[in-house]
């Protein structure tokens, strides 16, 4: 791709974010429709993965620094385990949906944290859908920042 294109750098934007949106939609769908945390998580890369293509590393307008990728991946990873422990402690399961209670093992109080008055109510699968697309959001984005700077690196040597 010319990184001096104006059409591409015109409209790589708008569908970077709109792409984005999609992706963000997948994610907060995911327990009712097919998808997910996984397949947002990589829809919202590929908006990334475009103006960086588009733009170039230096000039892209969505830039994250490394401080972004670790604090957002390790606060996914850390509320993923934790919503494994409430599960672990409360029933004796890693990851038990304590927001449905199938099985009327949970307390009250901890139901009710995570039941929300809705038809379409799945517990903590929406929550793991957040924290799982942040994940693949964040590690991907930084395979392809390492690959682009890469990249600038053997250009300029």
């Amino acid at each position: 791709m010319s990184q001096n294109s104006v059409i591409l750098k015109l409209i790589a934007l708008p569908i970077a974010i709109f792409v984005s949106c999609m992706g963000i939609m997948t994610i907060l769908g995911g327990h009712i429709t097919p998808g997910g945390g996984f397949q947002g998580g990589a829809m919202i890369t590929a908006g990334v993965i475009l103006c960086i293509l588009v733009y170039g590393l230096d000039k892209s307008p969505i830039n994250f620094s490394h401080n972004f990728v670790d604090i957002v991946e390790s606060f996914g990873i850390l509320v993923y385990i934790g919503l494994g422990l409430v599960g672990l402690f409360f029933v004796g399961a890693f990851l038990y949906n304590v927001g449905t209670d199938l099985s009327g093992v949970v307390p009250g109080f901890v139901r009710t944290i995570f039941h929300y008055p809705d038809v379409t109510n799945a517990g903590i699968v929406p929550y793991l859908n957040i924290v799982v697309g942040l994940k693949v959001f964040v590690g991907l984005s930084a395979i392809v920042i390492a690959f682009m700077g890469f990249k600038k690196f053997e250009e300029e040597n």
